[in-house]
């Protein structure tokens, strides 16, 4: 396999349990084993649904607005803004939500990417 370049108006697969705007940058299914992007853009009041990544930390670098990460295993929510990066770790249910007045953009996701969410949502088949 070469070097390759993928640009986030390309995706191919989108995620709706992350937003109406997630998208499944390099993943396994363009042939990256154990790297995983997402490029996701959370609407003013929207946010994720709670989930887990029962073998990946979850990674997250806010490149536009501000909002909040909830971490419902230890009852408590952390502030974040653009320039920051939330780190999320193994086994954690959580959810990212653009709930102070912005839209929220970032980058990043699960590592390795979480192939169990991945073939629940349909994204892979093996």
């Amino acid at each position: 396999m070469a070097i390759r370049v993928f640009h986030r108006d390309d995706p191919g697969i989108r995620l709706p349990l992350i937003s109406k705007d997630a998208r499944l940058i390099v993943w396994p299914g363009v042939g990256a084993e154990t790297a995983n992007m997402n490029f996701v853009k959370l609407e003013p009041g929207e946010a994720n649904i709670p989930h887990i990544h029962s073998e990946s930390e979850d990674t997250i670098f806010i490149v536009a607005g501000k909002g909040s990460v909830t971490d419902f295993d230890h009852d408590f929510k952390l502030e974040f803004e653009a320039g920051q990066a939330v780190h999320v770790p193994v086994g954690l249910k959580h959810a990212v939500a653009a709930d102070r007045g912005t839209t929220v953009v970032s980058v990043g996701g699960p590592s390795p990417a979480d192939r169990g969410l991945l073939k629940a949502v349909g994204a892979l088949k093996d």
